[in-house]
């Protein structure tokens, strides 16, 4: 078992002035997390995390088309130092129905045991983080995007486009690593993840007929040791698309469908592409409702079209799952309003 209690704060006091063409707000933040394990694990995976801050920034209109936002805040982490997060973006409106926006900044993130990597092996043997020998994880990305409507056929359509540019540099990752004595300890890697690729996002609509439609490539690969990999459970090509009927007040209809490309894997293998399918209905009465969905009605599922593991069934080693495992799943409800 994997037991404890976590208590966590937030707290914040803000500053704000708005003129006619300039506005700023500053800031201070505090978050405090604290987590005690209660399971008979040694060493206990106990945490805590103080987090105080302070931020500025501002918004400077130097005209109807063009708009400048900046900030700054610096945090110190406890045990960790101090950390400068600069940010700015700039928006540019070439008219009523096309603008443009460029912007980027810089993150981090705090070493936690209550990572994605941690749960699945459902915290068994993952030892705790080690503060004296681990560094924050620290990224620096930007991105550029361009949005666009229009109406089609004496506007009866109306159409917004939305393309995406996107670049993003994770240094020091935290890695969970198997030690000597078949512990799992988290480690900074020795290098850094790239994250680049574009998005685009579409939107039709008819009456009560709504269309969305949904790119995103994404190019992803680990630097670790002179060495280049694609990272891991990472599709390098999704598709998004949903197409809705709905008539206000009354109900609606929809259906989805979700593709993923085949995703490398961690052992050095490369899994299948996939689609998820999925048919939603609400059905809306003056004081109630009625709903029914069928989630992924085409079964998709890793065990039809690939393994979760090999070996023996008695001596199984796991393979990652990149897929559903729980196949099709309908639910239903009704929704009463007071």
């Amino acid at each position: 078992r994997f037991t404890g209690y976590q208590l966590a704060s937030f707290s914040e006091v803000i500053y704000q002035v708005n003129a006619d063409k300039f506005e700023w707000i500053a800031g201070l933040n505090l978050w405090t997390d604290q987590f005690r394990e209660t399971s008979s694990f040694v060493p206990a995976r106990d945490q805590d995390q103080t987090i105080a801050g302070g931020f500025v920034q501002s918004t400077y209109s130097f005209s109807e088309q063009f708009t400048l936002e900046a900030g700054l805040r610096g945090d110190y982490v406890a045990d960790y130092g101090w950390v400068a997060l600069p940010r700015v973006s700039a928006l540019l409106k070439v008219s009523p129905q096309l603008t443009s926006r460029l912007g980027g900044g810089v993150g981090y993130k705090t070493p936690s045991i209550f990572t994605e990597e941690a749960e699945e092996r459902q915290f068994q043997q993952v030892l705790p983080i080690i503060t004296e020998s681990t560094m924050l994880e620290r990224s620096i990305g930007g991105n550029w995007d361009i949005n666009y409507r229009t109406g089609l056929f004496q506007d009866q359509v109306s159409l917004s486009v939305n393309h995406l540019f996107f670049i993003t540099q994770l240094t020091d990752p935290l890695l969970l690593t198997r030690t000597s004595e078949g512990f799992f300890s988290f480690r900074n890697a020795d290098g850094y993840v790239l994250s680049q690729g574009m998005e685009t996002n579409l939107k039709l609509q008819y009456q009560q007929f709504k269309l969305f439609v949904g790119y995103t490539l994404a190019d992803v690969n680990q630097h670790f040791s002179d060495e280049v990999t694609p990272l891991p459970l990472t599709a390098r090509h999704r598709l998004n698309n949903v197409l809705v009927y709905e008539v206000h007040g009354k109900g609606r209809i929809g259906l989805e469908a979700y593709y993923f490309s085949p995703q490398s894997l961690s052992d050095g293998t490369t899994g299948q592409s996939y689609w998820i399918c999925g048919l939603m209905m609400e059905k809306v009465f003056s004081r109630f409702s009625l709903f029914l969905n069928f989630e992924n009605f085409l079964d998709a599922r890793q065990t039809r079209f690939d393994t979760i593991f090999t070996g023996s069934v008695t001596s199984p080693t796991f393979r990652d799952i990149y897929a559903p495992v729980d196949g099709f799943v309908t639910n239903g409800g009704i929704k009463f309003r007071l």
